[in-house]
């Protein structure tokens, strides 16, 4: 039987002929490409972390340097470290980050370099037209800013997306998340920021500016128990330990009445 190439019938198979091979095209490239597609994300995330760090490394250079920098990959519960289960690497923070802060899986990674200790913070937020990210790294004082990163995904080119660049991003540097020992946040302000706790948000990207601000403050917050454990931890160890010593002149009375006796 002869199809004839003018006819509906025709027209309706070869179509259909075409969806299905150019879907099976597709599945088969996404099949075999989304094995170097996670090593992509995965080398992006560890660039990221490296960066909050104030270092500037390309994706390679951080596959390469971030197993000796990052000495500890934490998972905190209501603040307390997990053992077992998924690692700290693995956590989908835009999944925590619908539950209560009580019941999020955070996770937490212990730098070393330039011969200190830095504690790096994840972040996910909301952006003006979808999600933003990035990393906070405090120094060992679970305080001070050393640096941070930020990221996103549509935000408006020269507004909203300026917030992935320096001329934000450096101002977070010696900036501090706590106040008199209570947890504070950095606020993003509409250009006038003054002090220890403020930064100024992106000319003519205020909402993307308020989910900054609103980021920091609900994705920080969850980790200030911790904070104050370890900081308690470090502070027993500084204080030091008062050796009983007999006075001198205590030692003098004590040979005088030998002597009488």
């Amino acid at each position: 039987m002869k199809l004839d190439v003018n006819s509906n019938g025709y027209t309706f198979i070869f179509a259909a002929v075409l969806v299905i091979l150019v879907a099976a095209m597709l599945s088969i490239a996404a099949t075999s490409l989304k094995t170097k597609q996670d090593m992509n994300v995965e080398m992006e995330k560890k660039q990221n972390i490296l960066m909050s760090l104030g270092m500037t490394v390309t994706r390679d250079e951080a596959e390469e340097l971030y197993g000796s920098i990052i000495q500890e990959e934490i998972v905190l519960l209501n603040g307390v470290p997990q053992e077992g289960g998924v690692g700290a690497f693995e956590i989908d923070m835009a999944e925590e980050l619908k539950k209560g802060v009580s019941e999020r899986n955070l996770p937490l990674y212990v730098a070393s370099f330039e011969g200190t200790t830095s504690y790096i913070v994840p972040l996910r937020g909301k952006g003006l037209w979808g999600p933003i990210w990035g990393y906070v790294a405090l120094e060992a004082d679970l305080s001070t800013v050393k640096g941070a990163t930020f990221g996103h995904k549509t935000e408006t080119p020269g507004l909203g997306a300026e917030i992935s660049t320096p001329i934000f991003q450096d101002q977070f540097a010696q900036k501090r998340i706590m106040e008199d020992g209570k947890f504070v946040s950095i606020e993003v302000r509409k250009g006038d920021a003054n002090g220890d706790h403020q930064v100024n948000g992106i000319s003519g990207g205020t909402i993307t500016s308020v989910g900054v601000d609103d980021m920091l403050k609900d994705c920080l917050k969850g980790y200030t128990s911790y904070f104050d454990l370890k900081k308690g931890e470090q502070k027993a160890v500084e204080e030091p330990v008062l050796e009983e010593t007999i006075p001198q002149d205590s030692t003098s009375v004590v040979d005088e009445k030998l002597a009488i006796l």
